[in-house]
């Protein structure tokens, strides 16, 4: 008796297509959620307070995505910068050698540490606070930075596009400073022998950093990656602190607006819940495939 031959099979890398496709359903499947949200909204046995202002709601979530999608993107390659950095003194990032080198390298770790335990030990709200009212004070490009971005009007629901700016700026440093140490937990998961045989084979510290460390150190660090988009989803409603008009803002406005506290809060909380099951529902499916990948 004769037994058939085992199959194998080869799972390739994930590649750019199929990475385009996953963006590209994400897009679909949230412009669908907006729509149903928009319909929802609209159903003849909500109160008038709703009904009237769902086009307001829609528009506030828009918002909340617009700040969730740059702030993560900015966040993390900030993430890696300052976690990279922190590291610096590293043997895995460092040339061997002495001298200026060892020192650069001693005040890139402190800058990047330093950074890192003001944000991870400062509340979000200040953080916004600072980064409207005070940074510009302190920095005059950024203040110029804020003044011309109000003369654009990129998104019509925000007129005062500075506090749109200055909310990606604090958003995206604070979600940064803990994606760094989840990238410095990911680098230090590397098998330290992969990088000695990358060195053996005569690569550089960049590129063994490149090639080697920096995509194994992504794919470990992928699940606390997640949950940090996850939670900056829902830490992006103190951007209402400082004027953003997301849908923490709609939804007081609603509120104040109807003397109706509990109708346009329940609202703003589904439209929450709906926003992270999307969001959570891909990231997932992301996350799964990068696993499937890497075997």
């Amino acid at each position: 008796m004769t037994t058939a031959p085992v199959r194998t099979v080869r799972r390739t890398p994930l590649g750019a297509g199929e990475i385009a496709l996953w963006l590209l359903g994400a897009a679909a499947s949230f412009l669908a959620l907006f729509w149903l949200i928009t319909q929802a909204l609209r159903l003849p046995f909500l109160p008038d307070t709703i009904r009237e202002n769902a086009g307001l709601f829609v528009q506030g979530a828009q918002v909340t995505l617009y700040l969730t999608i740059v702030s993560a993107l900015l966040g993390l390659v900030l993430g890696v910068l300052l976690g990279l950095g922190k590291m610096a003194n590293d043997p895995l990032l460092t040339s061997p050698g002495g001298g200026l080198g060892r020192l650069v390298s001693a005040l890139v770790a402190g800058v990047c540490s330093f950074l890192i335990w003001i944000i991870r030990g400062t509340p979000l709200y200040v953080q916004l606070l600072f980064a409207y009212y005070a940074l510009p004070e302190i920095l005059p490009p950024y203040r110029a930075l804020l003044a011309w971005s109000d003369t654009l009007n990129l998104i019509p629901s925000i007129p005062v596009f500075s506090v749109f700016v200055a909310g990606i700026v604090a958003l995206s440093l604070n979600v940064a400073a803990y994606n760094a140490e989840v990238i410095r937990g990911g680098v230090q998961g590397v098998a330290r022998g992969q990088t000695e045989a990358a060195r053996s084979l005569g690569l550089s510290t960049f590129q063994t950093l490149w090639t080697v460390v920096l995509p194994q150190a992504l794919r470990l660090s992928l699940p606390a990656l997640v949950n940090n988009v996850v939670a900056l989803l829902k830490d992006s409603s103190l951007a209402a602190v400082i004027g953003v008009t997301e849908l923490a803002k709609i939804a007081d406005q609603v509120r104040s607006s109807t003397f109706q506290p509990i109708p346009a809060l329940a609202v703003a909380a589904a439209v929450y819940l709906a926003l992270t099951t999307v969001l959570t529902f891909f990231t997932d499916q992301l996350e799964r495939r990068v696993k499937i990948a890497s075997r």
